[in-house]
């Protein structure tokens, strides 16, 4: 099971700078800090510093056609029961 979220934007924010799409992509993972790792050896432009806060760590990417993308490792307990539920 997951979970789709559509969160529309003003259309003047710069949020998704610097790419020129009015949208962007979160992808939930695991383990982010060693995701970024891998994604810098490989040459991936990490854009930011990787953010904590109560409900996950986030940090923002660009991929090889310049779409910032955001990387979520959530740390919602509710989220992680049924995550559990997913993969048993």
């Amino acid at each position: 099971m997951g979970y789709t979220q559509w969160s529309p934007f003003s259309a003047k924010t710069d949020y998704f700078a610097p790419s020129e799409k009015d949208f962007m992509i979160n992808y939930r993972v695991e383990d982010l800090e060693s995701l970024v790792v891998e994604l810098k050896e490989n040459g991936v432009e990490i854009l930011d510093e990787i953010e904590t806060y109560d409900y996950g760590k986030f940090v923002h990417i660009l991929d090889i056609e310049g779409n910032k993308i955001e990387l979520w490792e959530p740390s919602d307990p509710g989220y992680e029961k049924v995550a559990e539920g997913v993969t048993n």
